[in-house]
């Protein structure tokens, strides 16, 4: 299991946490990793901060931040009010998947749910993602949903 630590992540981190989501086929087409930043990865990041129960989580080894996903908590009146939790923008640095990072990230959102009382976690996966699938049904996660989206831009 990899030696990552796993932390909160900070505005420092902003330009990793881009370039790991631009380093995949789809983060290709969505995202643009550029120096300086675009302004609304800036936004975005200090909305998601300044929001309760949403966080940023880095991975972070030899001193650089090499995975990341995004925590969102939900409340929510269906199954008598319960919280839930979503998991979005799981990333692991190409050279360094197999490691056991990624799971170390899922694992530490998996807990972080659980102290925050949410009974269930939940999230989605691109169809295109076969790799992912086995991942998260490894983890334990069911395929119990079909998940449908809307683009508005």
């Amino acid at each position: 299991m990899s030696g990552a630590t796993i932390r909160r992540a900070r505005a420092a981190d902003l330009p990793a946490i881009v370039r790991l989501l631009a380093d995949d086929p789809l983060g290709k087409i969505r995202e643009r990793y550029a120096e300086p930043l675009p302004a609304p990865y800036l936004q975005a990041f200090a909305a998601i901060e300044a929001q309760a129960g949403n966080e940023i989580l880095v991975a972070e080894a030899d001193g650089r931040v090499v995975g990341c996903l995004q925590l969102t908590l939900i409340p929510g009146l269906t199954r008598l009010g319960m919280t839930r939790a979503q998991i979005e923008g799981v990333r692991v640095e190409a050279g360094r998947r197999g490691e056991g990072i990624g799971e170390r990230l899922v694992a530490h959102a998996i807990g972080a749910s659980r102290e925050a009382g949410c009974g269930l976690v939940q999230l989605t996966t691109d169809a295109s993602r076969p790799d992912a699938h086995r991942f998260y049904e490894r983890l334990g996660f069911v395929a119990s949903h079909v998940g449908m989206k809307l683009a508005l831009t």
